[in-house]
């Protein structure tokens, strides 16, 4: 295997392994598929050249869709905006075109649209497409194959990516595409998990086979400038996210140290990064979290988990505490009625909940604690016990 961002070999073997991962955290299996779905073992490997961390393992069949349950949020749009307004003064994007290249069923696109941009999306899954365009906004139904394809209305001012580059099985070809129809100068805002943030909290719950690519900000920013662009700017968002404005490059600005197939002067030099601190947060997550189960099962109660996402399902898989769990409590609607897979968890809604009432639920869902644990406090009954999956430990909501 080469390295899916340089080319260069993969030498060196796993950082590490995982076995029985959640084979995909999207087209959740069925309560049918109970007896043929089967967790699958990862490995982590690292490029010495360039330095990117990835997997091993063939993409998801979906990585061309954007499947979205945090577009459901009010965490997620705040952010949102909080990155549209400024991106859009400081590149002079008023009244220029916009293209989300990945834009599922266009919940972002539509924040966007109250800006003053003419905002237009690209999304691969047709369903998707249709809810998207059924919703007023202009969406191709498309997805960034080669370097020579034109999108329709093309080209762009400007472009924006959130969370899908790291689903690209060859990210080169997608921001190629993406270059090839945009003007020269033109600018994108583009967002990542953030490799920095699982490192510094070992955090295993964050490994999922539908992220082949784990991105730090050199490692973003060296991907974006070997595919014609400059990094105008990098920082970490919303704690566990990478976000870049870039802006593309004239065909003469772009010199020989940063054209496709190269790498930095230092190229070769890149350590392999220590990631033993992963499995051992994983086992003592474990034993915190299977301690919790087996109290409230000795209570004689029900133990309940909030966030059917690639975090909660992996926890539920990984750790042990599958017999121990009711169910998993999702306010995305396409999940409710699916098995977590792996664990075979069942996924129900709030209102489904609500009839069951837990007697202590634990919140698996980084960067919507808050909100998830408001609805609880507001809607279920007073003596719910709620607690947290923090970064390295579990923790009670007061």
């Amino acid at each position: 295997m080469n390295c899916r961002t340089c080319g260069a070999p993969l030498t060196g073997g796993p950082l590490i392994t995982i076995e029985n991962m959640p084979a995909a955290a999207q087209n959740l299996p069925g309560p049918e598929d109970r007896d043929t779905e089967r967790g699958i073992t990862v490995s982590l490997v690292h490029c010495p050249r360039c330095g990117m961390v990835q997997l091993d393992s063939v993409p998801v069949p979906y990585y061309r869709d954007v499947i979205r349950s945090g577009g459901y949020s009010t965490t997620m749009d705040r952010l949102r905006r909080s990155q549209y307004g400024p991106w859009i003064a400081s590149c002079g994007l008023e009244g220029k075109k916009i293209l989300e290249a990945g834009c599922g069923q266009g919940e972002f696109l539509r924040i966007l649209a109250d800006y003053p941009v003419r905002a237009y999306g690209m999304e691969h899954k047709h369903d998707l497409v249709e809810k998207a365009r059924e919703a007023g906004l202009t969406v191709e139904e498309a997805y960034p194959e080669t370097e020579d394809q034109v999108f329709r209305d093309g080209p762009f001012d400007g472009f924006t990516s959130f969370n899908f580059l790291e689903h690209q099985p060859d990210p080169r070809k997608y921001l190629k595409a993406v270059a090839n129809n945009l003007t020269d100068g033109a600018y994108g805002l583009v967002t990542v998990p953030s490799f920095e943030y699982i490192m510094e909290e070992s955090s295993f719950y964050e490994l999922i086979p539908d992220h082949l690519l784990y991105f730090t900000l050199e490692t973003l920013e060296g991907l974006m400038e070997r595919c014609g662009f400059r990094v105008l700017q990098k920082e970490r968002v919303n704690r566990d996210t990478l976000s870049v404005t870039v802006r593309k490059r004239a065909a003469e600005e772009i010199t020989e140290g940063t054209a496709e197939g190269t790498v930095s002067a230092d190229a070769g030099a890149c350590p392999r990064p220590e990631l033993s601190g992963i499995l051992k947060k994983k086992e003592s997550i474990a034993r915190e979290v299977r301690a919790l189960t087996e109290i409230t099962r000795a209570e004689g109660g029900s133990f309940a988990v909030w966030g059917a996402s690639h975090q909660g399902f992996t926890l539920c898989a990984t750790t042990g505490i599958a017999d121990n769990v009711v169910y998993i409590i999702d306010s995305a609607p396409f999940k409710h009625g699916r098995i977590a897979p792996a664990s075979h968890i069942p996924i129900i809604s709030p209102d489904q909940a609500l009839g069951f009432s837990p007697d202590r639920i634990l919140i698996v869902a980084p960067g919507y604690t808050d909100e998830i644990a408001g609805i609880i406090r507001a809607r279920f009954p007073e003596g719910t016990d709620v607690w947290t999956l923090m970064t390295d430990h579990v923790t009670h909501c007061v």
